[in-house]
């Protein structure tokens, strides 16, 4: 073969070769991506709440994030989180834990990308109503006479706190108390404003939700929870027996499950 034969042939073969580059997906575009998971913490915690759950979804391969929570004001709240969801592209599962779940029922509205929303002993509440109304529709909650004393803020209303010698009992008993009572010290406070406005959207009458609470939860009681659940058309409810109201922390293996089970129905 000749000289120029042989180059021939060589610019055919890798004409050939990367036509066939090029008509192969890569290894990426063939990995189908999955849903980013939101979380959202609640009144008296922070992020570091979900620090049980988020190792299992990445696990799974799940991207997630834990945003903060400012706990000033349902809007407000909620419109810091839906600027963050608005940021991620591809299908979303929300998830929202206590107070967490008012924000969430209203920054999933009008985002198509929010595929299911995940309810962790959290409140879901109807247009108008708020989370006090809601702690309060059926007896049970015992966390008025657990707060400390308000603290009053420059421009008016009051900030909320656990007192911390009832912290554990009220809101973590099922936590060992080494953890309940670093949890009791760095608490964030939330609004008493907050706790009593009502919730422009319920988003959970157009996008689907999974409910997941504790037995024993004594800031929401699981009447009230098992109400909301069945209000907004649960597509799986678990109740954790004897678990307190933070039952992510107590129990991260059952929460994660059943997020992992929401993600699993939100496709693009």
């Amino acid at each position: 073969m000749s000289g120029r034969s042989r180059f021939l042939g060589v610019l055919a073969l890798s004409a050939a070769t990367v036509l066939a580059v090029l008509a192969t997906p890569s290894a990426a575009a063939q990995k189908q991506t999955k849903p980013t998971i939101v979380l959202v913490h609640g009144a008296f915690a922070d992020a570091s709440s979900w620090n049980g759950v988020i190792p299992l979804l990445q696990a799974q391969g799940y991207p997630v994030v834990a945003v903060p929570n400012e706990l000033r004001s349902v809007k407000g709240d909620a419109a810091e989180v839906a600027a963050v969801l608005k940021n991620i592209s591809g299908p979303i599962v929300l998830v929202g834990h206590s107070y967490g779940g008012s924000v969430i029922s209203n920054a999933a509205e009008g985002n198509p990308n929010v595929k299911a929303l995940v309810y962790v002993a959290a409140f879901a509440p109807e247009v108008g109503e708020s989370a006090a109304a809601l702690s309060a529709k059926f007896p049970g909650s015992t966390l008025g006479p657990a707060l400390a004393k308000p603290v009053a803020l420059p421009g008016g209303g009051n900030d909320l706190f656990i007192d911390q010698a009832k912290f554990r009992d009220q809101f973590a008993a099922d936590v060992p108390a080494e953890q309940a009572a670093l949890m009791a010290a760095g608490q964030r406070p939330i609004t008493e404003a907050a706790l009593n406005e009502a919730s422009a959207n319920a988003a959970w009458k157009n996008i689907p939700s999974w409910f997941v609470y504790g037995s024993a939860d004594k800031n929401i009681p699981a009447q009230a929870q098992a109400f909301m659940a069945q209000r907004a058309g649960s597509k799986e409810t678990v109740v954790v027996d004897g678990a307190s109201h933070v039952v992510m922390i107590s129990h991260p293996d059952q929460v994660a499950k059943l997020i992992q089970n929401a993600a699993a129905t939100a496709t693009e």
